[in-house]
């Protein structure tokens, strides 16, 4: 069941993006080098793609919805198992799994069509 609007979505892509970036030093695993960076990563790789999305808060609007929500499980998934991907599960793992986790649900919860496509492709 699809229920969250692509707005929200895309609103929660920037602060998810962002809550990455600041999460190491947010919630103290600056000094775990593989951690910090697999988060910096990815919460840049997620803004980065948002942007180009073809949702309301896209900026350059190339990326089709369905393929956007694909990338997010990608990146959730890898984010999830990133800490014994990486072997760094003894150190952290729990904001990895469930930021990924996160992710993973929220992009098979949200509509995959637009508003601005659903009614004509008007904005």
């Amino acid at each position: 069941m699809r229920f969250v609007p692509t707005r929200i979505h895309g609103i929660l892509d920037y602060v998810i993006g962002i809550i990455l970036i600041i999460s190491p030093w947010l919630l103290g695993f600056s000094r775990v080098t593989a951690a910090q960076w697999v988060a910096i990563v990815l919460g840049i790789i997620l803004i980065l793609y948002s942007l180009f999305t073809d949702y309301e808060v896209g900026l350059v609007r190339t990326i089709p919805m369905p393929t956007h929500l694909v990338l997010d499980i990608i990146g959730g998934i890898i984010l999830a198992i990133s800490p014994w991907l990486f072997a760094f599960a003894a150190l952290v793992w729990v904001p990895h799994l469930v930021i990924g986790l996160i992710e993973i649900v929220l992009s098979l919860v949200t509509e995959r069509v637009p508003a601005h496509a659903a009614v004509g492709g008007l904005t």
